[in-house]
C-alpha cells in the first residue's frame, strides 16, 4: 500500500484488518516505517504492508521513509495506490505515477476520502488517473467510514494466488 502522506493508508489498513493495528493521526508522516497487518476474507489471508507516505525527501530521515515505502511496494505481489480524492493529483502524486509506469506487478487504485468531494470531481479524477496509470481495478472508498472497503477487501482476496 503506497501513496502520498495523509492519503489514508493507515486508516485503510485498520479498516481492512478490522481493528486498530496502525497509528492514525492528522499529522503527516505519522507512519515512519513499514507496518504489516493481516486481513482475512473467506479462506484468504491478505498481508497488508502500510508504508510511509511518499513525498519529495529533503532530509536523511525523509529519504529513509520514502525508501522504505518503495521497498514495500517492490516486494509486493500487488500494489495498492491510495489517493486522497480531496487533494487530487499534486506533485507528490505525479512523482508516484511516474515511478509506477514501469511496474511489474498488478496495480489497484483506491480513491479515498470520497465523502469529501463532489461526484463530478471524483469521476474526473478517476478518469485522469485511469488514463495515466492503467490500473487493474479502481475503487472509490472512504476508509474512515468504511464505504467501499468491503469491495476492496474482496478484490484483494480474489487477487491473491
Amino acid at each position: 500500500m503506497i501513496g502520498a502522506p495523509n492519503a489514508g493508508k493507515s486508516t485503510l489498513v485498520n479498516a481492512l484488518v478490522g481493528q486498530k493495528v496502525a497509528i492514525v493521526s492528522p499529522k503527516a508522516q505519522t507512519t515512519r516505517a513499514r507496518l504489516m497487518g493481516i486481513a482475512i476474507e473467506g479462506q484468504a489471508q491478505i498481508l497488508l504492508v502500510d508504508t510511509p507516505g511518499i513525498f519529495e525527501p529533503r532530509r536523511r530521515l525523509d529519504r529513509a521513509m520514502v525508501a522504505a515505502a518503495w521497498t514495500g511496494a517492490q516486494d509486493a505481489e500487488l500494489t495498492l495506490l491510495v489517493i486522497d480524492s480531496a487533494a487530487g493529483v499534486n506533485a507528490d502524486i505525479g512523482r508516484i505515477i511516474d515511478a509506477l509506469s514501469d511496474r511489474k506487478q498488478s496495480l489497484f487504485l483506491a480513491l479515498n476520502k470520497i465523502d469529501l468531494v463532489k461526484k463530478a470531481q471524483l469521476l474526473a479524477l478517476s478518469a485522469t488517473l485511469t488514463e495515466r496509470l492503467n490500473p487493474d481495478q479502481v475503487f472509490m472508498i472512504s476508509a474512515s467510514d468504511g464505504d467501499g472497503v468491503a469491495d476492496l477487501k474482496l478484490a484483494l482476496a480474489d487477487a491473491m494466488p
